[in-house]
């Protein structure tokens, strides 16, 4: 009697324990859900997100370093001395298509991604980016007369347009959640500092005979580098269930692939982690499918959460360049050197200058955007980018004779863009897309990017002549009143949202 008694007290503790254990469990599920709102907490291995970053982002650098480095090897390409060719004596046509011609390039290739996108995934996109960057560079480099510069100059353009699509879905859609906004406005970082390399570079080689082939031409081993990281990196995850979900692959090879997958970008360590993680990621894509069916049209992109996502992203990256921030960089150096600064006649060492200024101000947004989220960085960058427009436009009406006024101004705008617009609106326009369309909507949203900055251009020299500079910065600083309004009421806070819960968030 005794023995059973015995036997059924250390069943009843197991039990017990048991009971107790499971408790634990579900507790500790329960704990990690709520720090991501209701999805589980995934653990990562900082240094294996840094190096899944860092490769695609080298596609915003090689943009930058492209903006930077044809701003001196135009002065070396059209000099009698240093061109190293016969036929330097370029018109300003001709100058106007190399320093134009990547940017005609870039809204190409905006066009071409739209079809490919989809099909190819972001790790072949940005692979397809970094080839036509070398290409690009090389044949532009090497271009024995002015038609095959062009050429090359678009060529290169081509890899900028797959490059600035491709860059920021790869990081928004393999990041973690709780530091996605800083790694994305990491990638607006290196952009500015390609540009800074190519300042550099080109002050270091427009004195050579013929330096402007060397500027060009040292693209090539940084996209040579972005190429072989991303060859080596895996597929987006999100992309290889999308793909299993429409029924274009194996569904149970795919969940493997997948885990395999997360597993290389978040840390070996996880693998029970990447399982849950590819759960939950098909659990929000099968109805998305379901009701939708697998084809993606033209005319979905432009319906329910796609068409709400579409507003959102395609009124950042309009009021992005619409708030002239390429007229205001045009007049950095007429300003500084006004006030007296020593370095305002060399062009080179003023842009060198604003660049590192533009590299501090945004990394403050980098720091600052997972913490404060995305609005308040917008709003509050957008007031003061206002008031500095309306501040350049009281110097050019009637204040000339106080140019700290004009230095005060371009500081502001510069710095408020730097914390807002600029990183704000490439995150914002890689988070918001349902996945399902978000190939297409981005490549859309893209092409008109680089329409606008090519339409706010060339109208700023028609529109300064007919009504004037101090009008053109005011009309700039209304239009910026409207970005203001936008913002505040149609702008969503994403911060610390998965892709997914984003996407519900937009559905409703």
């Amino acid at each position: 009697m005794s023995s059973i008694t015995e036997t059924a007290q250390m069943k009843w503790n197991g039990d017990v324990q048991v009971a107790r254990d499971l408790v634990d469990l579900e507790t500790e599920i329960d704990s990690r859900q709520s720090l991501l709102g209701g999805r589980t907490s995934i653990e990562y291995k900082t240094s294996s997100v840094i190096v899944a970053f860092l490769f695609p982002a080298l596609g915003g650098a090689l943009y930058g370093y492209d903006i930077g480095a044809t701003s001196g090897a135009i002065l070396s390409l059209k000099s009698a001395s240093l061109s190293g060719t016969d036929w330097y004596n370029l018109s300003s046509v001709q100058i106007g298509l190399v320093e134009s011609g990547s940017l005609y390039g870039a809204l190409v290739g905006s066009l071409l991604v739209y079809t490919v996108a989809d099909f190819l995934g972001r790790q072949r996109e940005l692979i397809m980016a970094a080839l036509l960057y070398i290409l690009g560079a090389i044949i532009t480099a090497a271009a024995p007369n002015f038609a095959v510069l062009v050429v090359g100059r678009l060529v290169y353009g081509f890899g900028i347009g797959v490059a600035m699509h491709g860059a920021p879905l790869y990081i928004a859609e393999t990041s973690p959640e709780d530091i996605r906004g800083t790694l994305i406005s990491l990638k607006e970082a290196l952009i500015v500092l390609g540009m800074l390399l190519g300042y550099l570079v080109g002050s270091v080689t427009i004195n050579s005979m013929g330096g402007w082939r060397i500027t060009y031409a040292i693209g090539s081993p940084i996209a040579l580098i972005m190429g072989i990281g991303m060859w080596w990196l895996p597929p987006s995850p999100r992309w290889i269930l999308l793909r299993a979900v429409k029924g274009k692959d194996n569904m149970e090879a795919s969940k493997e692939y997948a885990v395999s997958a997360i597993r290389r970008l978040r840390g070996k360590g996880i693998r029970e982690d990447a399982q849950i993680l590819v759960e939950e990621t098909l659990q929000s894509l099968k109805p998305m499918n379901e009701e939708h069916g697998e084809k993606v049209s033209f005319v979905d992109v432009f319906r329910g959460t796609s068409m709400k996502a579409m507003i959102i992203g395609v009124g950042l990256v309009f009021f992005q360049q619409v708030t002239g921030q390429p007229s205001v960089l045009y007049y950095a150096a007429s300003i500084l050197q006004s006030a007296g600064f020593p370095a305002a006649a060399d062009a080179t060492r003023v842009s060198v200058y604003l660049g590192l200024f533009k590299v501090v101000m945004t990394l403050i947004a980098v720091w600052k955007v997972d913490k404060l989220g995305r609005r308040p960085l917008l709003i509050t960058g957008v007031i003061g980018l206002d008031l500095s427009l309306f501040l350049l436009a009281i110097y050019y009406a009637f204040a000339k004779g106080f140019p700290v006024l004009a230095v005060v101004g371009l500081l502001i705008y510069v710095g408020c863009y730097q914390v807002s617009f600029g990183p704000i609106s490439w995150l914002m326009v890689s988070e918001i897309f349902p996945i399902r369309t978000r190939g297409r909507s981005l490549s859309i949203t893209v092409l008109l990017n680089f329409a606008a900055n090519a339409i706010v251009t060339f109208a700023f020299s028609p529109l300064q002549e007919a009504v004037g500079t101090a009008a053109t910065f005011c009309i700039f600083g209304i239009i910026g009143i409207l970005a203001l309004i936008f913002i505040i009421f149609m702008v969503p806070e994403t911060k610390g949202l998965s892709l997914e819960e984003i996407e519900a968030k937009l559905s409703k």
